[in-house]
């Protein structure tokens, strides 16, 4: 019968491209090493590596063996690792898909409570949402809510996009300004510059389609796809920038931003929890929402 241990020691050889660090690698001497791998060997009666005197170079059937086997060999070891890494609560290892900004500004002072390990990634929400989808993130939190089998959203989070300056900014001839001067603040709001979190301009053409029916016409001089350092930028500068309010508002209570506008209409933000309710448990469920509470 296989070991397993023969295959871990494959992947590590493989990885590594010498016994010497293979060993360093799986914490075994460098002789079990190479037994583990003449062991799978003659099991599989193949060759996998070809020997040379400073790296183990794979054969044709070895970068084959590898393709098929790396797969299934990282879901068991994941699967080991959730068994592994617990804590009194029962609660095991819990992964969460979410946007940088989200974490920094609304998790990342309670992470270090939780009654669990838990690892955060932080990618583009396509993959987050493939990676829930396939198993491999407990828990997303995101503006996206579907309807695929099994996966259940829960809103947990409402906040909104609102127009922002550094304090500084002489914003007097827009505040003598009356709510029903739509032409006036337009204007206005269009002669200032303007710094943005991403190229296609999707928070500033919802605000302007919320409140003056049309597409802006503006061209960012500053395009930054991270809200906090894209306020770290406006508090220095003097621009404008759309954000969401619960990243600004601790900014706005220092009196380091200022909301403009702030009698315009505001694009809403919800955020959705989604997991698998088929397999999370309960108390991680309760742990996740008590971090965002």
């Amino acid at each position: 019968m296989v070991n397993l241990e023969w295959f871990r020691t494959f992947k590590a050889i493989y990885n590594t491209g010498t016994l010497t660090q293979a060993s360093k690698v799986l914490l075994i001497s460098q002789p079990n090493v190479s037994q583990h791998l003449s062991f799978l060997e003659a099991h599989i009666g193949k060759k996998l590596f070809e020997r040379k005197p400073r790296r183990m170079v794979p054969t044709d059937y070895g970068k084959l063996f590898y393709s098929q086997l790396i797969g299934p060999l990282e879901g068991l070891e994941r699967l080991e690792s959730e068994f592994r890494y617990t804590r009194e609560s029962d609660i095991p290892l819990t992964c969460i898909g979410v946007s940088r900004d989200f974490y920094t500004n609304k998790i990342s002072s309670k992470v270090g409570l939780a009654p669990a390990n838990l690892v955060f990634e932080f990618d583009d929400f396509s993959i987050l949402k493939d990676n829930l989808l396939h198993g491999n993130l407990n828990f997303l939190i995101s503006e996206y809510s579907g309807q695929e089998k099994n996966i259940q959203y829960e809103e947990i989070f409402i906040s909104e996009d609102i127009v922002v300056a550094n304090s500084s900014l002489d914003t007097h001839e827009l505040d003598i300004l009356s709510v029903d001067q739509q032409d006036e603040i337009e204007q206005w709001l269009l002669n200032q510059k303007w710094y943005t979190y991403s190229s296609d301009l999707i928070l500033v053409k919802s605000f302007w389609q919320e409140n003056f029916k049309k597409r802006p016409n503006i061209k960012p001089c500053l395009i930054i796809p991270d809200f906090n350092a894209l306020i770290g930028t406006l508090i220095q500068g003097h621009g404008l920038s759309i954000v969401p309010s619960y990243i600004a508002e601790s900014y706005i209570q220092d009196k380091k931003l200022k909301e403009i506008c702030p009698n315009l209409k505001k694009h809403p933000i919800k955020l959705y929890l989604a997991y698998n309710k088929n397999v999370v448990s309960s108390h991680q469920i309760d742990m996740i929402k008590d971090l965002l509470l």
